[in-house]
């Protein structure tokens, strides 16, 4: 009402306008919040409505809180609010009404005010006979009211049947789902406790290792030390004696009488012999150590690394190639393939060596578990050619280009080197190959093998090239 906006605005700051917070009189009769008040008396210290002067001592702090505006301003805002509220739920039931037509009485079109007796399947919403007319609605499929509830339910009831179905099928997922997430926090456990044992078998061996090395670096100590003090000892001896020999020389030199000299040397004569008959310095020598570890003391990485690849389990799988006699050229323990060569004899030219290989060869069939070998593959340049892997799955080497082929297709890689040795991985319970570059054990690739339905798997191995290859291609063995 309007004493209700004369009332509102009475109680409105004029420098926010808005319902007063915190307000506060001046002595010119007019209020304001306290905060904006302190704020403008920044700039100007005056009545901010009659611009009225205030003394030069009125403070902050002497504005004393006008409770009677405090009290009717708390009211008017819970009034604005209540209001507000009120409002929301008219426009929201008015809404409800006109789209969904609730408490059984036909519903009024708010835009022609006639009587909703239509449902727009187009639109989704009902509509009355002229909005069905109308442009916004061209086009549209319709349908009276009770026919497109009746449709619709219908469908509801067709997507219910269904539900339960999902809900089975979901919840068997669900299930599932939780079965593999534990099962994968399990397998971490399990192979973290897996590398941790390894690991410390390997640390045991090397501690073992660390131990006797260093029990024989101690024990030669020991040996040299025991000659060096021998020896020490000996001239430490012999130094004495030749110093007290010098001083008796000396002694028996500075006699000047020619009898007492005489009886002197007479009587240290025996002393003189025996210092004649000594071992000389001459006749000794400093004993040099001898302490060394042979290989270990320079190499000792690289052979204590061999002697661990005698305790490694598992170890590489040591296959040996097969193929026809007459089209292959293994070397005896049919684990390199050797280059021949092919002389062509032409009557317009002269004869000149072609290097062959064998096209195609094959080695040990795997059924079940996981298994790592290794190929050198050698350097045989630009026009060489070389496949390794499994059947349909195979790392390949051709024109300078390396890439991965499958049945799904080829993958080319870029390298920034062509590998001499390639590793290979095979894992059947995970269905997957990889390719390592074995002189550092660099990831190149890994392939899936699921799309393969053979029950075994053969490693196999193609390879040709024109040009010798110094390197030949070998099966490696540790």
């Amino acid at each position: 009402s309007d004493k209700q906006l004369f009332e509102k605005d009475d109680l409105t700051c004029s420098i926010c306008l808005t319902i007063f917070t915190d307000p506060v009189t001046l002595l010119c009769g007019h209020s304001f919040c306290r905060k904006c008040l302190i704020c403008f008396w920044d700039t100007q210290h005056q009545c901010p409505q009659c611009r009225a002067s205030l003394a030069d001592a009125c403070t902050s702090e002497d504005l004393c809180t006008n409770f009677v505006l405090l009290s009717l301003a708390e009211k008017a805002k819970q009034t604005d609010v209540i209001d507000k509220e009120h409002i929301t739920a008219k426009a929201e039931v008015k809404y409800a009404r006109a789209t969904t037509g609730c408490d059984g009485v036909a519903d009024m079109c708010p835009e022609h005010d006639e009587k909703l007796k239509l449902y727009c399947v187009t639109d989704q919403q009902l509509t009355c006979i002229i909005c069905r007319d109308g442009e916004r609605h061209e086009g549209h499929t319709f349908k009276p009211i009770k026919e497109a509830s009746a449709s619709l339910k219908r469908e509801l009831e067709k997507g219910l049947d269904r539900i339960p179905g999902d809900i089975k099928t979901l919840e068997r997922l669900l299930n599932t789902q939780r079965e593999n997430i534990n099962a994968t926090q399990d397998r971490s456990c399990q192979l973290g406790s897996q590398i941790s044992a390894q690991f410390e078998e390997l640390h045991q061996f090397l501690r073992k290792r660390e131990e006797e090395l260093k029990n024989e670096v101690t024990r030669q100590q020991n040996v040299d030390v025991e000659q060096m003090t021998k020896m020490l000892n000996a001239i430490e001896a012999e130094l004495s004696q030749s110093r007290a020999l010098q001083a008796k020389a000396v002694s028996v030199l500075a006699i000047s009488d020619p009898e007492t000299f005489l009886k002197g040397w007479a009587k240290g004569n025996n002393v003189m012999l025996q210092g004649a008959s000594r071992p000389k310095a001459s006749d000794l020598s400093v004993v040099e150590t001898s302490l060394s570890l042979g290989p270990y003391e320079s190499h000792l990485k690289f052979f204590v690394w061999k002697e661990m690849l005698q305790v490694i389990e598992p170890r590489e799988v040591q296959l040996k190639l097969k193929g026809e006699e007459s089209q292959t050229n293994l070397s005896v323990d049919r684990r390199s393939v050797l280059h021949r060569t092919d002389v062509q004899s032409q009557s317009a030219f002269p004869r000149q060596p072609r290097y062959t290989a064998s096209r195609n060869l094959s080695a040990n069939v795997f059924t079940s578990g996981q298994h790592y070998w290794e190929i050198e593959v050698g350097q045989i340049g630009q026009t060489g050619f070389w496949e390794v892997g499994i059947q349909d799955h195979i790392l390949k080497y051709e024109g300078g280009n390396l890439s991965t082929g499958c049945p799904e297709g080829v993958t080319p890689l870029t390298l920034q080197s062509i590998p001499r040795k390639i590793g290979i991985y095979l894992d059947l319970p995970s269905q997957k190959l990889s390719f390592y570059n074995a002189t550092n054990m660099a990831h190149i690739h890994t392939v899936s093998t699921k799309s393969s339905r053979a029950t075994s798997m053969s490693a196999m191995l193609k390879m040709n090239y024109t040009t010798p290859n110094i390197l030949p291609f070998t099966v490696c063995w540790y």
